[in-house]
């Protein structure tokens, strides 16, 4: 395929071929082949688009929820909303983003234009879902947006939503930390900053899978004195560890309370607390080999000091058929919210605004202040190995995935003699 750029308009002299991450249905993904994109969402034009081709997409947590047969997802939905690519085509309405620049794209989709996106609440654009507020890249009820987990995807409004990195050679370089700005990293650090750690904070974080290493790094990076994380993977405690945080293993029969009174010399109480496991929760001690869906909600309420934060970045869903427990079902907890209110927390929920830390935190990556990917685990694999990425991932393995469609990652660090 080849194309014909001439200033920021491009013009394809043929159709390259398109290949995507399918839902087949519960327990199952296929690489199948997919139309081209184009600058549309069924009759709305989308102008002010830009298509990309992907350079990294990862697989997300939040995709496990709906691959799992845990959401209202349908089959054949398109997965992925981690997005890094290289511009390929713009509409005629872009003026900023050219062709060539290669960019990170927040997973929820904002117009710029509307109250919300002007107050920075990004999450929960009034514009780009007509269902309800906010939308997202190949996830169900986020407004039918089609996945990145793909080889080409269409970007809308990319004036707004593409951070362009600002020398492209030198985010090649650090391509494996970049990849994870359109969602984990910002997420994490939202989960940390809603719940107000600062320097020299005492900090527990449920949750030691990709999302909840990316926020225990973030509580390292805003000057937490000890960041204390929990899980039931001893895989993914050890990875925790790997960086300088304190795992605690919640199956085990010491209580939480215990084991976080042996880190802190006595306290059972930390400042901050947040939530990085979402609806999917397990129980603690003799009750995590099944689900508790509020578990981590209470434990957090129960181990966070009175007047503390509790950051929620985990999902929690409006609809869960797949759970066994009829009121969770329809998204009702056993939530103990009266602790909660006696302790004056506060919470913070829903999905994070990328936009309001996904250039800061591309320059903490450009100038080496945090290695995200090593505290995460980054493992690049092909498009056509999705479908094993999905498998070992919902087995418990301690890596964030990283799909590479075009082979671009793998060729940039083998032309410098490093092995991926």
């Amino acid at each position: 395929a080849t194309s014909h750029a001439t200033g920021n308009s491009t013009t394809r002299m043929s159709t390259p071929r398109n290949r995507g991450v399918i839902y087949m249905g519960p327990g199952k993904v296929e690489v199948q082949d997919i139309a081209y994109p184009v600058l549309s969402l069924g009759e709305r034009k989308c102008n002010h688009g830009v298509i990309l081709k992907v350079v990294a997409t990862n697989i997300c947590g939040s995709d496990q929820h709906m691959v799992r047969g845990r959401t209202t997802a349908p089959a054949g939905l398109l997965l992925g909303h981690e997005i890094t690519g290289e511009v390929v085509e713009v509409g005629p309405d872009v003026e900023f983003v050219r062709v060539g620049d290669l960019v990170s794209v927040p997973f929820n989709i904002a117009c710029g234009r509307c109250s919300n996106c002007k107050e920075g609440k990004t999450g929960i654009c009034l514009n780009v879902n007509p269902a309800r507020p906010g939308a997202a890249y190949g996830y169900v009820d986020m407004g039918g947006w089609l996945g990145g987990q793909a080889e080409y995807v269409m970007v809308p409004y990319a004036d707004f939503n593409c951070l362009v990195f600002p020398n492209k050679d030198k985010a090649m370089d650090k391509i494996l930390d970049l990849t994870l700005l359109s969602d984990i990293f910002p997420t994490g650090y939202h989960g940390a900053v809603t719940a107000g750690v600062t320097t020299g904070s005492t900090v527990y974080v449920a949750g030691a899978g990709p999302v909840g290493l990316a926020c225990a790094c973030s509580c390292l990076l805003l000057g937490a004195a000890v960041v204390i994380v929990g899980d039931l993977n001893k895989d993914r405690l050890e990875q925790a560890k790997s960086f300088g945080c304190h795992p605690v293993d919640v199956s085990s029969s010491v209580s939480l309370q215990d084991q976080i009174s042996a880190i802190l010399g006595g306290v059972a109480e930390v400042d901050c607390s947040i939530d990085c496991v979402g609806f999917e929760a397990r129980g603690c001690g003799h009750d995590a080999h099944k689900e508790v869906p509020a578990q981590v909600l209470n434990s957090c309420m129960a181990i966070t000091k009175a007047g503390g934060g509790i950051g929620i970045p985990g999902l929690y869903v409006t609809d869960d058929p797949g759970s066994k427990d009829s009121q969770a079902q329809t998204g009702n907890l056993s939530l103990r919210l009266g602790l909660g209110w006696a302790k004056s927390h506060t919470f913070v929920t829903g999905q994070c605004p990328v936009m309001q830390y996904h250039r800061q935190l591309m320059m903490a990556i450009l100038y080496d202040k945090v290695n995200i990917a090593k505290a995460v685990n980054v493992q690049v694999i092909s498009l056509d190995d999705a479908p094993r990425g999905y498998q070992d991932f919902d087995k418990g393995a301690a890596k964030k995935f990283v799909l590479d469609p075009h082979g671009i990652v793998r060729g940039h660090f083998n032309k410098k003699g490093i092995k991926l």
